[in-house]
């Protein structure tokens, strides 16, 4: 297999895509560049930045040994767009995908280890919880206990009920929001505010479960939304 992974999300507003590369020893990965797409136009910028990071390094498509890819939560459409194009990329490469969930991304992406807690906007009121067991030697091994939809007064609620372990070092919640962060503080609840993770972040994290095997087809592949579409809310059952 090719040690060259290429990483996308394109979860939120705005989006990014990573090409990185094996160690010598296969041991872990090196990101290469990190490359920022602009929320709105995903769909036009995704292939020509993908050939340009590709030129860039010297590779070509057919160099792609695997993807991974942010499978949700966040924008409805931007996830879909992101998904089609992994899944288009490895149906033509017969290469493959390595899913990782945006919660999980956020609860490695900052310092407590043990049970963590991840916590991003949802809108509307709501927010997305991701609640793992992060190993504390190996961030690459990461168990999810449950992902839900919880209203900001039901998690804060919560917090309290769950337990945390010891290694967590008292950090109870992590989350990319400043505004969720600043409004859990005044609930008296712990949080550790993180940069949003990036496609480079999504790379580090398929590296283990590629490694492992744990991967899906194009066909296979989903988007973890979490919440359900307008569509699916609104839809009338058929007579």
């Amino acid at each position: 297999m090719s040690r060259l992974l290429l990483a996308l999300d394109t979860s939120g507003k705005k989006g990014s895509l990573a090409l990185a590369r094996a160690r010598p020893d296969e041991s872990d990965i090196d990101v290469l560049e990190v490359v920022a797409l602009e929320g709105g136009a995903f769909s036009a910028q995704l292939v020509p930045q993908i050939a340009a990071l590709l030129e860039k390094y010297g590779y070509n498509q057919r160099d792609l040994g695997a993807f991974a890819v942010a499978s949700g939560p966040g924008s409805f459409t931007g996830l879909r767009v992101g998904l089609a194009a992994v899944k288009a990329l490895s149906e033509a490469l017969r290469k493959p995908i390595v899913a990782i969930s945006l919660l999980q991304a956020i609860a490695c992406s900052g310092t407590a280890r043990g049970r963590v807690l991840a916590a991003l906007d949802a809108g509307r009121g709501d927010v997305y919880v991701g609640e793992y067991e992060i190993d504390p030697q190996d961030r690459g091994q990461v168990r999810m206990h449950g992902e839900r939809l919880l209203s900001r007064e039901e998690f804060i609620a919560e917090v309290d009920t769950i337990e945390i372990g010891a290694e967590s070092k008292g950090k109870t919640v992590i989350t990319p929001d400043a505004a969720l962060a600043e409004i859990f503080r005044r609930a008296g609840i712990e949080v550790e505010l993180i940069e949003c993770p990036s496609a480079g972040s999504i790379a580090r994290l398929g590296w283990a479960p590629l490694q492992r095997g744990e991967t899906v087809g194009p066909e296979e592949l989903e988007a973890n939304y979490i919440r359900r579409t307008d569509a699916e809310i609104f839809s009338k059952p058929a007579p």
